[in-house]
């Protein structure tokens, strides 16, 4: 990313010649990318997690900070400081999340004769407390949302005041965002719940399970601006981000600038988001967040916009800010926290051209998103350019944490317009390949596509809303996919017999050829059977030499294969085109014209004796930490009564009960760890009638 010629004067400040960065992954990466390149030196932290993880590799040295728990290692800032000391780092870059809006830290960096590349302690307090930034807000004439920002945080006197603002309402965090210790509430009865849930996940990820309340608008757009200020009184602001395609109440697809923004109400949230950084004190990189109705976007009640909250840090969605202005914004946080003025004059600041960020998680969509934890066995993406910018700190092979964040990789595109940032976007998500873990690359596939994403009918309400069409039915593979799976097992079956044939004492022999005139069948054909969704496809195979025939849906089609690795160069009938086929155990991972799809090859000489589980064992859905178990052995319960409460990467995930009966078994207790499959809880059947 270039940086535009500088038109101020850069003769305060010195610039860095090393600092530290106290986070990990893709923004840890992308620290060190910049500074690489303008020939500041870089220290890495880490935890005995991540001891061999990119973001390590990628700094110039790297100190070890504790052990996987973030609160022993990357939330321990005594020892992020002392590993800058240690190192000589003359700076700390928080990066996002962990540490990024800890105003305590920030002041011990200070104490410790360090730089912290961010705002002021001061300016943190005053935002990092929700209710607080309200207050302010509200005080300098910034409208904000109907809701409670009190400090009595008794269950009763909260639930009142839920009442009395209407429902539904939505409980947040005071401290932190990332739609953690978040949650709306429906209706009265069902607030208790919710609060306990909110305030547990606050107190994980923030250290503070205190909350505030406000009035939920039920399809609003989230509409965020990118804020830049020295320390010599000069604020701009680097035009709007749209955030409100989002699950769980974290956002998956960003762009800038928003879809049908007009250039007066641009003009408008850009002055109040400038008046918000100003009335702090603000130094450094900021957004301020806004909530909007959908209707006002298009110029209609142009002041109908809200504050919602202002994260003094670096963005997750900077990227899609720097794809439009040209510029980088880590390099200007680095020249703002040396001292040196801006580089630009607010008039000075290029708006060109539509950017949209994707971000890719380790995650199941198909099951409420929950974390998907396992190693990366395969990865493949399209090459960097121009015009894609792929931001990750993972590779193949490393292992996403239970820990930890589950995002992958962050797909970052721009076009001229939003229609070409569309089209490359799609290009990028088709060409992005994982195996190993549960993705959502195919469910962000079908959000990009459907009529309302692509026509710029956001709010965040979209996916709820068009639930059905972006969460399909099941359907069968296609004859094509079917096709390549049997091609990719001959084409092993095939390298199994070179391997042999050069082993053995005779190379030449017939019967280390793969033709299937030797097999044991009456027609001399191999049978492969694949299963997808418990639903069994067979693929006869015949094969003369390099040539094969399969039967497949019920046809014949004339097949031949090279294969490289993992890649393949697959003709059927008159057709010619690639695919890439990963194998893992018995599960076949097959990419085709932009498609995933997952099979299992069947072994027709297994069998099993085990029974299958008792329909009442619950089992773990995922890896996690049992936060709270909400019945006893010998209590009777309805279904759907929630049974058991998981948190993993901050995110609590309830058990409940698929049906009615009196609990047996419970194996574990507050407290224990459990992994993906566990046998939590049994259930016996209610007795019948």
């Amino acid at each position: 990313m270039r940086m535009r010629p500088n038109r101020r004067n850069r003769d305060t400040g010195t610039m860095f010649d090393k600092i530290l960065i106290a986070n990990r992954g893709e923004i840890a990466c992308r620290i060190a990318r910049t500074s690489r390149r303008m020939g500041v030196r870089t220290v890495a932290v880490y935890s005995d997690a991540d001891a061999a993880a990119l973001h390590v590799a990628s700094c110039d040295e790297a100190y070890r900070v504790g052990p996987a728990p973030p609160r022993e290692s990357y939330l321990d800032g005594k020892a992020i400081i002392a590993a800058a000391r240690a190192s000589g780092a003359q700076a700390i870059h928080p990066g996002y999340g962990f540490l990024s809006e800890n105003a305590d830290f920030a002041a011990a960096v200070a104490a410790a004769g360090l730089v912290f590349v961010g705002p002021p302690p001061a300016a943190i307090r005053a935002m990092g407390s929700k209710a607080e930034a309200k207050t302010i807000m509200a005080k300098a004439g910034v409208p904000v949302v109907p809701g409670y920002h009190g400090s009595d945080q008794k269950d009763a006197s909260l639930l009142a005041q839920a009442d009395a603002i209407g429902y539904p309402v939505l409980i947040k965090a005071w401290a932190g965002g990332g739609g953690k210790g978040m949650r709306i509430v429906e209706r009265h009865d069902a607030f208790d719940a919710a609060l306990g849930a909110a305030r547990r996940e606050a107190q994980a990820s923030f250290g503070d399970d205190r909350v505030l309340l406000e009035k939920y608008l039920t399809e609003p757009r989230h509409i965020e601006l990118q804020v830049f200020a020295d320390a010599h009184g000069g604020c701009v602001h680097l035009f709007e981000r749209d955030c409100s395609v989002q699950r769980r109440h974290q956002k998956i697809l960003e762009e800038a600038p928003a879809p049908g923004m007009t250039p007066a109400r641009r003009a408008l949230m850009g002055a109040a988001a400038v008046a918000a950084a100003k009335a702090i004190g603000y130094v450094g990189a900021g957004t301020v967040e806004f909530i909007v109705p959908s209707e006002a976007v298009s110029g209609k009640a142009i002041d109908a916009f809200y504050f919602m909250e202002m994260n003094t840090r670096l963005q997750v969605e900077h990227p899609v800010t720097e794809m439009i202005t040209g510029q980088d914004l880590v390099e200007w946080q680095l020249r703002t926290a040396a001292g040196e003025r801006l580089p630009l004059e607010q008039e000075d600041i290029p708006l060109r051209g539509h950017a949209i960020e994707a971000r890719i998680y380790a995650e199941d969509p198909d099951r409420d998103f929950l974390p998907s934890i396992g190693r990366i066995v395969h990865l493949r993406t399209a090459p960097p350019s121009e015009h894609l910018r792929v931001e990750t700190g993972v590779r193949s092979g490393d292992e996403i944490s239970r820990f930890y964040d589950p995002m992958i990789a962050k797909l970052v595109v721009h076009g001229e317009d939003r229609v070409v940032a569309l089209r490359r976007l799609a290009e990028a998500l088709a060409g992005y390949q994982v195996v190993g873990v549960m993705t959502n690359v195919s469910f962000l596939q079908r959000l990009v596509a459907h009529d309302a994403f692509a026509t710029g009918k956001l709010d965040t309400g979209l996916i709820a809303r068009h639930r059905a069409e972006l969460f399909p039915t099941a359907t069968a593979p296609s004859e094509r996919i079917l096709a390549v799976a049997a091609l990719a097992e001959l084409a092993c079956l095939r390298e199994g017999s070179a391997v042999r044939a050069a082993a053995s004492s005779d190379p030449w022999s017939p019967w280390h050829a793969i033709d299937t005139w030797w097999l044991n069948s009456d027609d001399h054909a191999l049978v492969l059977t694949f299963e997808a969704d418990g639903v069994a496809h067979p693929v006869r195979v015949r094969t003369a030499g390099e040539h094969a025939v399969l039967s497949v849906g019920g046809r014949d089609v004339h097949a031949s294969i090279a294969r490289d690795g993992a890649e393949l160069r697959v003709r059927l009938d008159d057709s010619s085109f690639s695919a890439t086929v990963v194998a893992r155990g018995e599960e076949r991972v097959v990419f085709c014209a932009g498609e995933m799809t997952r099979l299992h090859l069947a072994d027709p000489l297994a069998h099993s004796g085990e029974e299958e589980p008792h329909g009442g064992h619950l089992m773990a859905p995922m890896s996690g930490t049992v936060v709270a178990v909400l019945v006893k052995p010998g209590e009777p319960v309805a279904r759907g009564a929630p049974l058991m409460i998981l948190e993993a990467m901050k995110m609590e995930h309830t058990i409940a009960a698929p049906a009615g009966g009196t609990i047996s078994v419970i194996n574990y207790r507050q407290g224990d760890q459990v992994a993906e499959g566990a046998d939590l809880i049994v259930i016996d059947d209610a007795p019948q009638d």
